[in-house]
């Protein structure tokens, strides 16, 4: 099966800056959140690794941007480290040396003819926020981080004309605070709630001040909602479905996209004592200021059924309540990291933001397939087989293309990761990207067969896909 690709549809790739950076030059009290849960946890970090060393990007840079030049990558995705962006989170003193630092990446991107995307947070919350004023509980730290994003607007707004505010909002409240599986494990939901909506608070905050900028680009938020299918057609799983769409998706979605919350997330917050309480004002801000795109990280589906037990009310409310997970019989896996392989999740999620939302653009900005133990696929060469790869990204692109047939706003695929890199906990253990990173001293890169693929699809706007794969 041959399918044309769109000429405008953007085939790039991502990472974060806590991702690959390293901690090279990095000064003492930058430390992020993700820094500090590395230096208190270190044992639940495979082998070790974290983000102390991470690809050394700090210092790898022009070696990887010549990559992406090699592969004749056209976007790329990162962030700015909060933490590493200043001397002094109070009075907004800027680490000039790091601030340099972006700007060349930026500029050599931009010479290399790679579009360049900027999140301004990628969990690199500063530890000094964190301990100070507990994170995103504060609406100073919310003020702070308004300032912070005009200052990253003003600095790099003339080359860079696509901001996100966050990338996966919901994320780190809901391991840490929600279910309390990572440091600092504190189980606490109201917290969980009050974060959901400061971050959607400061999103459209930092709108409203990109506007006013008038600098010709757009700015929006990186989301990670989870395609919800329910066990079966019964009401209860379909209310199941329902439940957890509504808590883990709708709940950046409705403010983000429509500028409300809906009034049946608010009343089951009330009625479980974790409301935000919310200011008229600050609710207008959010009415006023919806955002202009969003990115969209897909990796795999949220199957869910009804509740088979009653409710523990002497537990700390928790929206399982609702719902219950469903592990699916006879699932595809990837047995490396433990998740379902399901590609269909990028045709029904273009048809569930056609079909609940205005029409606004998207694009995929996080999709990929993590695999352990890679040097097992070298061939004599040393070049990885990543076979597994390219099929897992011809079948997931194959059904986002059979969305944009159908009508979908979304504008491109960003693949999950440029180069191999740090993930949370997992660390190297799965590898991510195009370009392999060996764990020596200097980080050596090398491109996997993946990459030459990858390049032939930006190339030639062409995907070919056996017809059995799509369904197998």
């Amino acid at each position: 099966m041959e399918i044309s690709i769109p000429k405008d549809f953007v085939i790039g790739a991502a990472s974060s800056a806590w991702q690959t950076e390293g901690w090279k030059g990095k000064r003492e009290g930058q430390d992020s959140f993700i820094d500090s849960w590395y230096k208190n946890e270190r044992f639940v970090w495979h082998e070790g690794y974290g983000p102390g060393v991470a690809t050394n990007f700090i210092e790898n840079y022009d070696k990887d941007i010549a990559l992406m030049k090699e592969i004749h990558l056209t976007h790329y995705r990162t962030s700015i480290n909060w933490s590493r962006f200043f001397t002094d989170y109070e009075n907004l003193i800027v680490d000039e040396e790091y601030a340099k630092h972006i700007d060349t990446v930026i500029d050599q991107q931009i010479e290399a003819g790679v579009e360049p995307m900027i999140c301004l947070e990628h969990y690199e919350v500063p530890k000094y926020l964190m301990d100070k004023y507990d994170g995103w509980s504060s609406k100073h730290v919310l003020e702070l981080y308004v300032q912070y994003a005009q200052i990253a607007f003003e600095r790099y707004g003339d080359r860079v004309k696509n901001w996100f505010t966050f990338n996966e909002p919901i994320v780190v409240q809901t391991r840490c605070y929600l279910d309390a599986v990572r440091w600092p494990h504190e189980q606490n939901t109201k917290k969980w709630m009050l974060w959901n909506y400061h971050k959607a608070l400061a999103t459209a905050r930092a709108v409203e001040l990109y506007h006013k900028k008038q600098n010709g680009g757009r700015i929006g938020c990186i989301l990670n909602p989870e395609m919800v299918y329910p066990r079966s057609s019964s009401p209860e799983d379909q209310n199941a479905a329902k439940m957890y769409d509504l808590f883990f998706n709708r709940i950046f979605f409705d403010p983000m996209i429509n500028g409300e919350y809906s009034e049946e997330l608010i009343d089951i917050c009330k009625e479980h004592g974790i409301y935000f309480d919310p200011t008229a004002e600050e609710l207008a801000v959010i009415k006023n200021n919806p955002v202009d795109f969003l990115g969209i990280n897909q990796y795999y589906p949220k199957r869910v059924r009804a509740p088979r037990y009653k409710w523990n009310d002497q537990t700390p409310f928790h929206p399982e309540k609702y719902y219950e997970s469903f592990d699916l019989p006879g699932k595809r896996m990837n047995n490396s990291r433990g998740w379902e392989i399901y590609p269909e999740i990028m045709y029904d999620m273009s048809m569930y933001l056609k079909n609940n939302y205005r029409a606004i653009p998207w694009l995929i900005t996080e999709n990929g397939m993590g695999r352990e133990q890679e040097e097992l696929y070298k061939n004599k060469e040393g070049i990885v087989q990543d076979d597994y790869r390219i099929d897992f990204i011809s079948q997931h692109l194959y059904h986002l293309l059979r969305g944009v047939e159908d009508g979908s706003t979304c504008e491109g695929y960003m693949l999950w990761a440029f180069t191999d890199c740090v993930s949370p906990m997992n660390a190297f253990k799965n590898r991510y990207g195009l370009v392999r990173i060996e764990l020596d001293k200097q980080r050596t890169r090398s491109l996997k067969k993946s990459a030459f693929w990858y390049r032939s699809l930006i190339d030639e706007r062409k995907l070919f896909i056996d017809d059995i794969a799509v369904f197998k």
